[in-house]
């Protein structure tokens, strides 16, 4: 049994503030570079593409209504040639990679899916995951996805999986993605200086990863956005004391977990930048002796986890072959 060894890359940064095509043109250089240091995996933040709706968290509804409508011109369709900028990078430099978009739906110019899109090294999609439940104020953004992203990705890489933000604590959730042999977990998130006073923000991404590793031994590479200035500057026109809401320090951590649950190199806190770490696989072995969760250290004569991955559509049609038509319609009166 040959398990893979590889160097996972995590980008801390923001995007090109609501313009979608800069910034899957800034997620294509970011690929290039990560390559460049040898990176086998570039693992991006939540909705990286193009904007987190921040608007929803510091002002009323109606007030951030037409922030919505910006983001919306700002998403993207999947496929479609914004993201096709990241696809032709991985294809290039032969990696993998996970970025976060705000999906526009392909029949409503109302609704939006938080997705993380998976990329191969061929630069093909792989698949989509739409995030499952969107948290507290962003269900004014983000309709809640279904489980047909719920997926582990069999790559060259290992067994590749991943979740969005705060779906990082559901445990049903990460359990699907354990029991399908998910061995490297993808985390991605955004800062967030806005949460209460005595939430650190850092902190509490840093422990979803090490449960998650450390419950189902495996690899968590996790992935947080940053606040730009252009940002910033855009909220202060919209909330006055924007500025103070959103330079909360400890608000975006980004760095790898090992199947121990300890950081393997150096995380990055609150400042732009990549991670670099270096994945061994076969280090998820030993640990699992202790405990695994979806092999002997459990009881699924007692416990049993049915996930529904049926995509769903607003509509089913069927039409009937044109020639059954013509048929239908010959014959004598």
């Amino acid at each position: 049994m040959q398990l893979p060894q590889f160097k996972a890359a995590a980008v801390q940064t923001s995007p090109v503030f609501l313009d979608a095509q800069a910034t899957c043109a800034k997620a294509a250089g970011l690929v290039r570079e990560a390559a460049g240091n040898g990176a086998a995996l570039v693992v991006f933040p939540e909705v990286f593409v193009s904007a987190y709706p921040y608007w929803s968290w510091i002002t009323d509804p109606v007030s951030a209504s037409p922030w919505f409508e910006k983001l919306v011109r700002g998403s993207i369709l999947l496929p479609g040639p914004e993201i096709e900028t990241v696809c032709e990078a991985a294809r290039e430099c032969g990696v993998h990679v996970i970025i976060g978009v705000n999906e526009r739906s392909p029949v409503s110019v109302g609704t939006l899916y938080n997705t993380m899109v998976f990329i191969g090294p061929d630069g093909a999609i792989m698949g989509g995951h739409r995030k499952l439940v969107p948290t507290w104020a962003e269900k004014m953004t983000w309709a809640p996805g279904d489980g047909s992203g719920l997926v582990v990705y069999d790559t060259a890489i290992g067994p590749l999986g991943g979740l969005a933000c705060g779906e990082n604590t559901n445990t049903l959730a990460r359990f699907s993605l354990l029991a399908q042999g998910e061995l490297v977990h993808a985390a991605s998130y955004i800062s967030l200086p806005v949460a209460p006073a005595d939430y650190d923000m850092a902190e509490a991404i840093k422990v979803r990863a090490m449960a998650h590793s450390f419950e189902g031994k495996v690899f968590t590479v996790v992935s947080c956005s940053t606040i730009s200035e252009e940002i910033i500057t855009a909220m202060e026109g919209l909330v006055p004391d924007a500025r103070e809401k959103l330079q909360r320090k400890n608000s975006a951590y980004s760095g790898v977990i090992g199947p121990d649950g300890r950081e393997v190199g150096e995380p990055l806190i609150d400042d732009d930048g990549i991670v670099y770490a270096d994945i061994d696989l076969s280090r998820c072995i030993q640990p699992k002796q202790m405990h695994d969760i979806i092999g002997h250290y459990n009881r699924f004569d007692i416990f049993d986890l049915t996930v529904d991955r049926t995509p769903r559509a607003p509509v089913t049609l069927f039409d009937a072959p044109l020639d059954a038509d013509l048929e239908s319609g010959s014959g004598e009166d």
